[in-house]
């Protein structure tokens, strides 16, 4: 059964025409003439039925039906250009296409996948931050890397690990300080993380601090963009441990009442069910779930260390 498609050229001509809202433009970016463009929305406009563009004197506006079918049709062209600059890179080759959230992508995810590479010189993977859940069925994604509840519709779930959150700040903020307690914390300036709205409360709260203010000072939607922000001594930020170790080991960052807050949600690796059979997904399944188990243990370590500092002051890193 032959598919209802325009020709890809006549795609092409009518995304650039759009989006400029100029023939002549278009012709200039597609290296055509401008009539060469008329004639291909033109023919592009017969084959659909539907006037894409209004003529308003010597000027063209896209219609009602053109804006959004310009719209669609941009995104399927990326997809399409997206796919094909893949498939070149890798020529045939395993890939695998992971959505990731920002800064687990880049602070823990990105570091670690050398060792992937190297035992699977043959699988790519081409990597875009997603910080919230989607339907796979619209996306080109194999699978996400997901912090939150174990819950996606239609989708395998799979757990990785948990979340222990540290108080940092600046090492001036601390004014020669080894440590701050927690009610002369509560005075400081809170820096938030959006997705994280009831950490800082959750904390005071396992720290025994009532009557304190956890919902001022500054949101930030990333902790990209948090630790920066507690790094320019903006304030004190409440942010996953493994998020900042090079930052605390370095002295770039102190944590003035170093006690964690465990999260009652986790991060989990998540694929459409029909994907399960895939080789790349299999091979990478495997390698994360051995990354995630590493650092499990790691941060038992730490954690059991983190106790015994904790007690000896009086506090326990129990969650709430």
């Amino acid at each position: 059964m032959k598919r209802k498609i325009p020709g890809v050229e006549l795609l092409i001509a009518f995304e650039t025409a759009a989006r400029h809202q100029s023939f002549t433009r278009a012709a200039e970016e597609l290296s055509l003439t401008q009539s060469a463009v008329c004639r291909q929305i033109a023919a592009l406009e017969d084959y659909l039925g539907v006037a894409l563009f209004n003529r308003v004197r010597r000027r063209v506006l896209l219609s009602e039906a053109g804006r959004l079918y310009a719209r669609q049709v941009r995104e399927n062209l990326k997809r399409i250009e997206h796919d094909t600059l893949s498939l070149m890179a890798h020529r045939g080759s395993g890939v695998l296409e992971l959505a990731a959230i920002p800064t687990f992508a880049s602070r823990w995810l990105i570091p670690r996948l050398v060792d992937f590479h190297a035992s699977h010189p043959n699988i790519g993977i081409d990597l875009t931050t997603r910080a919230e859940p989607f339907m796979f069925n619209d996306t080109p994604f194999d699978a996400a890397i997901h912090f939150g509840d174990p819950i996606w519709p239609g989708a395998v779930i799979e757990y990785l690990f948990g979340e222990e959150m540290i108080p940092v700040c600046n090492p001036g903020l601390m004014h020669g300080q080894t440590r701050i307690e927690p009610e002369k914390l509560a005075k400081m300036a809170l820096l938030h993380q959006s997705s994280r709205p009831e950490a800082w409360r959750q904390w005071f709260d396992m720290m025994g601090v009532r009557g304190v203010n956890v919902m001022g000072g500054p949101r930030y939607e990333l902790f990209s963009m948090l630790i920066p922000a507690a790094q320019a001594g903006l304030g004190v930020a409440l942010v996953p441990h493994f998020f900042v170790q090079k930052e605390l080991a370095s002295g770039e960052l102190v944590s003035p009442c170093p006690v964690t807050l465990s999260s009652q949600r986790g991060y989990y690796l998540v694929y459409p069910e029909d994907r399960a059979g895939s080789a790349s997904l299999q091979a990478f399944g495997q390698w994360l779930h051995g990354q995630a188990e590493a650092y499990r243990r790691e941060m038992g370590a730490a954690g059991a260390t983190g106790e015994q500092a904790a007690n000896s002051t009086g506090h326990t890193n129990n969650a709430a």
